[in-house]
């Protein structure tokens, strides 16, 4: 299966890198397809970390199989068919069965690619929710799923890819649409659609809020900012559940948070994919700086958080956020 397109000037410059073995004029055709093909991962894997190393390893397929490229598909095409079985190798290795939540970690903004037309950078794609749904699908599916209804690549292309029949590809579509739904029951599902991704007014004035109550140490106000249908998740330590607002704010009281050596936040209202986030600081009572503690990423629904995803943000320098303030 190849795409109904002539030679292109990126598919003629790598077959001439490829018959001449020039690393560096390799390094430098791939590159720019760099932040597209690790948020493809990411969407694969859930993990950041993970990402930039399967893509990678993408490169170093890549390169290994340059002579092989003869420009029947775009290069883009042919790169995303390695990245994508890169992943599946990754996914089909036995690993000890842990929680599709548990191993999540947030995407920053910066790292998104920059051209709007991709529909990598649409928002719905890359938030946390939807990345959390896609990990429900067995890693055939998901990858069926991605390239179809995310790139929107035809059956065929899909099937080219994954070395599997049109049959086999519209099966395991319609499969994962069932598994999607179920898990996204409040979302749209047409998600090459166009998509805003600034925030709205209503986010920047949710975390605002979510940060002010932090400082003051209003529970009253923090609790206000809940919705009472609260999905709440603290990664790694714990997994995701539904609880009532009132629930969510007793809980970080009898874990310690907000008592006395726990009491003195500030916080920094940024974003990660695509979404609203807080990076929350505590200042220990022996110390003269508040130290980084946690990122807060917030689904703000009507005025209130929904949704709220906390990390341990201490282990995470991909997302530049200064350690102290």
């Amino acid at each position: 299966m190849t795409d109904a397109r002539p030679l292109g000037a990126d598919e003629a410059a790598f077959i001439a890198v490829a018959r001449s073995g020039n690393a560096a004029q390799f390094a430098l055709i791939t590159e720019r397809h760099r932040r597209e093909l690790q948020v493809h991962c990411y969407r694969m894997l859930a993990n950041y970390e993970d990402a930039q190393d399967m893509t990678q390893e993408t490169f170093l397929r890549a390169w290994h199989k340059r002579e092989s490229f003869k420009g029947h598909a775009a290069l883009r095409t042919w790169l995303y068919r390695i990245a994508t079985n890169v992943c599946l190798d990754f996914l089909e290795k036995p690993t000890p069965v842990a929680s599709e939540v548990l191993h999540l970690q947030p995407y920053p903004d910066r790292m998104l690619p920059e051209d709007p037309q991709e529909s990598v950078v649409a928002r719905e794609t890359i938030e946390l929710a939807f990345i959390v749904a896609i990990q429900h699908l067995p890693p055939r599916q998901r990858a069926v799923f991605i390239l179809r209804d995310v790139h929107g690549w035809p059956a065929s292309k899909v099937a080219d890819a994954l070395e599997l029949t049109v049959a086999s590809v519209t099966s395991a579509l319609q499969r994962a649409r069932v598994t999607m739904r179920e898990q996204l029951p409040d979302r749209r599902l047409d998600w090459r659609s166009p998509a805003t991704h600034e925030l709205s007014s209503d986010e920047r004035d949710v975390v605002k809020s979510y940060i002010e109550a932090h400082e003051r140490n209003d529970l009253a106000g923090l609790t206000s900012l809940l919705r009472d249908d609260l999905r709440f998740a603290m990664l790694p330590e714990l997994g995701a559940a539904n609880m009532t607002a009132q629930e969510a704010v007793d809980g970080w009281v009898s874990g310690g948070l907000f008592q006395r050596g726990h009491d003195d936040w500030r916080g920094v209202a940024t974003t990660v994919n695509r979404m609203p986030a807080a990076a929350l600081y505590l200042r220990a009572p022996d110390d003269q700086e508040h130290r980084l503690f946690a990122i807060a990423v917030l689904r703000v629904v009507d005025g209130k958080i929904a949704e709220l995803t906390g990390f341990d943000a201490g282990d995470k320098p991909w997302l530049a956020l200064p350690p102290t303030l």
